[in-house]
């Protein structure tokens, strides 16, 4: 839910702050005042193309920030929320509300903000796009888009689940098949690709490298290299430490004394704990322990002096591998682990070039096999759309004859979308019919309208006039909404919808109607209204009105009391300002409006 925005520099609006409540509010105003500039601050927080020449003249740019009340949603939609904040780093202000702004600059780019981090404007649409459904004439066109279409008949008939299981099964399908026809295009020079990995393949596994091979080697041929050097400097250790034998022993023999390191601290432990002194014997003990370091350190020596080779031909040996190792990474990777990676990626890839008859055959039982699954989710799917496509009708129809087009018929036609002769999602059906299938499904969906009795119905796009398109919209959402909570999915619910003029064109009885209907989807949605009629107008739970502020231009919006409600109401019935006979006529619309409001929040608790 939306509970304030603030302009800066915007069109005709110098600096406005307006805060906004649940239920429906209206924003009225004279022509020029800027009211709509108020829905072009909401556009430019759904990520809209921001344009220079909205700039207020004077000002280096234009700022719109907007706060959003998040608690009301759905589970779904507010984990959804809840993702994009922290994916943009965004945080939430003290009360859990989120700050969303948009910079607009005269001679730079536009800035986009959510939670006080600057982020792409596509990030703040994604999160606004939740939050706000935005409803002006730009939008109004939108609904003769057949893309736009199917999308409303998706929402009554409730089919997400539906396409999502078609577009997986779909993406399997296309997935494989081209695969198939890349194998069979291509089969000359993919074997010959095969056959080069398996050659490097048969040349690796021959050589067999171990991880870490050749930095294993380095070490080991530098060791055997300077055999001569280590066995000297062991064996003299060796022999320092545990006594020798040969030229070792008569190198380290003292005339009269012992040989060793082993010998000496013998001794000194022996005189040491040959005393009563409980010092002296305590040293004693500590050279009891280095005698034990010292003869393990002695016998290791020994076993590595044993394992020393006595010949060139270890050195020889690691040398021949190394150069095997080194053919390997000549030609594959800088080291012996890249080589393996490039193995392992190689051998994936080997199993994908297969393109013998039997691969080939295989992969084609395949596809035929994924095709069927698309066939049934699609088939599915349209019968899911084509059931509720009658319904929709029927429930939008009825709508429309409450809003003064009481003879009006609303038509939804669900049709097969045939496939081109060069199609490459092209899906045979059953029944033979060769069909394209579609991200969003094998159909083609068409609002149809006959405004008046006695007319041709015809697609929306060339029978509705501006006002009539209007009123179908406002009926689509109406039905809409309904659909979603009698089907129990609160997805919606929270959300702010915003309508700019959607009264355009209508008058009189119809325009009462308007304004009813909002005011009953006021009851599950905040929606906000943008109007030049009175009778709109008079079913506000919160009216705001543009009024210009100084001499300069600029406009501000204020929050309008019951008595200047009246006054604002005489207005526009009256149009050339206020007279007894406008108030008095203002304030019968107005306690009109509520006892009919009342009225029907009495009633059932639908849309």
């Amino acid at each position: 839910m939306l509970t304030e925005i603030r302009i800066e520099s915007l069109g005709a609006i110098q600096a406005a702050t307006a805060e906004f409540d649940r239920g429906l509010t209206v924003l009225t105003g004279e022509t020029g005042t800027g009211k709509t500039m108020v829905v072009t601050g909401l556009h430019l927080l759904g990520g809209a193309r921001a344009d220079a020449n909205r700039v207020r003249s004077g000002a280096a740019r234009a700022v719109v920030e907007g706060r959003f009340c998040t608690a009301d949603l759905a589970p779904a939609s507010a984990t959804q929320i809840d993702e994009i904040l922290e994916s943009s780093g965004a945080e939430r202000d003290e009360d859990g509300s989120v700050i969303a702004a948009r910079s607009v600059s005269r001679d730079g780019p536009s800035r986009a903000y959510l939670g006080g981090r600057g982020v792409p404007a596509k990030s703040l649409s994604g999160f606004t796009g939740g939050l706000l459904t935005l409803h002006g004439q730009n939008d109004q066109l939108r609904l003769m888009r057949p893309d736009e279409q199917r999308g409303a008949l998706d929402r009554f008939a409730a089919v997400g689940a539906r396409l999502e299981r078609y577009r997986s099964a779909r993406e399997a399908w296309l997935s494989a098949r081209r695969d198939l026809i890349d194998r069979r295009n291509r089969a000359r020079e993919l074997a010959q690709e095969a056959d080069r990995l398996a050659f490097a393949l048969r040349e690796i596994d021959d050589v067999d490298p171990r991880p870490g091979e050749d930095d294993a080697l380095t070490v080991e041929i530098r060791r055997l290299s300077e055999l001569d050097a280590l066995r000297a400097a062991a064996a003299g250790a060796r022999a320092a430490l545990a006594g020798g034998i040969g030229d070792e022993a008569d190198a380290l023999a003292a005339a009269d004394g012992p040989t060793s390191a082993t010998d000496r601290l013998g001794q000194a432990r022996t005189a040491l704990t040959a005393t009563d002194d409980t010092a002296l014997q305590a040293l004693g003990d500590q050279l009891g322990e280095a005698l034990t370091v010292v003869g393990d350190v002695a016998r290791e020596l020994g076993g590595y002096l044993d394992e020393l080779p006595t010949g060139a031909d270890a050195l020889d040996a690691k040398l021949a591998r190394q150069a095997e190792l080194r053919s390997l990474t000549r030609k594959y990777a800088a080291d012996i682990d890249g080589v393996l990676a490039w193995a392992a990626g190689s051998r994936d890839r080997l199993a994908q070039l297969d393109v013998s008859e039997e691969t080939l055959a295989a992969l084609a039982d395949r596809v035929d096999e994924l095709g069927e699954r698309v066939v049934k989710t699609a088939t599915d799917l349209s019968a899911a759309r084509s059931k509720a496509a009658g319904s929709l009708a029927k429930a939008v129809s009825a709508e429309l004859s409450g809003l003064a087009m009481a003879d009006a018929e609303f038509t939804v036609g669900v049709h097969h979308s045939p496939a081109a002769d060069d199609d490459p999602a092209a899906l045979r059906l059953p029944s033979g019919q060769l069909v394209h299938a579609g991200s969003d499904g094998i159909d083609d969906v068409e609002f149809g309208l006959a405004a008046h009795r006695g007319m041709t119905v015809l697609p929306l796009a060339k029978s509705a006039s501006g006002g009539e398109l209007s009123r179908v919209m406002l009926a689509l959402e109406v039905v809409l909404a309904t659909s979603a909570l009698s089907a129990s999915s609160r997805d919606s619910v929270g959300t702010t919808m915003v309508f700019d003029e959607v009264d355009a064109g209508v008058g009189g009885r119809a325009a009462v109607q308007i304004g009813r209907r909002l005011a009953r989807l006021a009851r599950t949605h905040q929606v906000i209204v943008v109007t030049h009629l009175p009778q709109v107008a008079a079913y506000a739970d919160v009216h705001l009105m543009v009024e210009p502020t100084g001499s300069n231009g600029a406009s501000g919006v204020c929050r309008l009391t019951d008595e200047d409600r009246v006054g604002e109401l005489a207005r526009m019935l009256a149009g050339l300002g206020e007279t007894d006979t406008a108030r008095a006529h203002a304030r019968e619309l107005l306690d009109a409006a509520r006892d009919d409001r009342d009225a029907d929040r009495d009633g059932p608790a639908t849309v």
